[in-house]
């Protein structure tokens, strides 16, 4: 397997998605599960196929993890879309990996097998993992809180929840993100612990990894507390998830950053 072959394993998913999206807009839900569920096999087959040629597990660029964002974002609509049947989220998260997948297209990248030490630590492949699972997760939230403010009819009843107990969808997708990226943290530390001698260092990324964490951790914390505010909590998910950009690829554009940080992603 070859990075050559990913514009067909890509196409082939991205058509099968979208026709998981047409049929869940048509009320055909298995149509939608099994297309949607097919393209993430055939999407998989191309990340275990890059894994078994590059003899690594496909980490260690920029590309490389947009590869596993791609893959998750499907994922994580089938999640909304299996419990609470929003039509429209399979076809936000199609779009959504559409456009990683043309990044990936057009800015590959170097995927060679050289993998420094540092990265040969067996946390480092389940740190990034998690972490882009709930990128992922985080990512439909932050879709459905851009819907909310735009449509807030559709949804004014569920958002003025007067129970702090009952959760409204968005926040249960936020415990599982926050949930997900507090586990990929530990993996982090483990890994840090022995690449590099200590679990954290307040590197430029461990740094912005925190003030990510601690945005929505606001978030629930002020659902918690003021549950019937609606308008300020959906500017909070997206706030936090221009933080979250800010860590995942955003620190590599700071001159800080290229100079200090082992987190860095390079070719």
């Amino acid at each position: 397997m070859s990075w050559d072959h990913f514009i067909y394993f890509g196409i082939v998913a991205l058509l099968l998605w979208a026709t998981g999206a047409w049929a869940a807009w048509r009320d055909r839900r298995t149509v939608a599960y099994v297309t949607t569920v097919v393209g993430l096999v055939v999407f998989f087959a191309f990340i275990l196929g890059m894994w078994i040629s590059l003899e690594r597990p496909p980490l260690r660029t920029m590309g490389e993890t947009r590869l596993w964002y791609s893959f998750f974002l499907p994922v994580a609509g089938l999640m909304v879309y299996s419990r609470w049947k929003y039509k429209w989220v399979l076809s936000f998260s199609t779009f959504m990996a559409l456009i990683f997948i043309c990044v990936n297209l057009f800015k590959p990248e170097i995927h060679s097998k050289t993998l420094m030490p540092a990265l040969q630590s067996p946390w480092f492949a389940p740190h990034v993992i998690v972490y882009m699972f709930c990128y992922a997760i985080f990512g439909v939230a932050t879709l459905m809180a851009v819907w909310m403010l735009v449509k807030p009819s559709l949804h004014q009843s569920v958002i003025r929840n007067p129970s702090p107990v009952i959760l409204h969808p968005l926040d249960n997708l936020v415990y599982v993100g926050l949930g997900f990226m507090t586990v990929g943290m530990l993996f982090g530390a483990l890994w840090a612990k022995e690449a590099w001698g200590h679990y954290w260092a307040w590197d430029p990324k461990e740094t912005w990894a925190a003030i990510t964490w601690f945005a929505y951790l606001l978030y629930i914390h002020y659902r918690l507390y003021r549950p019937r505010e609606q308008k300020p909590v959906l500017w909070m998910l997206i706030v936090a998830f221009v933080l979250l950009q800010m860590c995942w690829w955003g620190i590599n554009y700071l001159p800080s950053a290229q100079a200090t940080s082992v987190h860095t992603y390079t070719n």
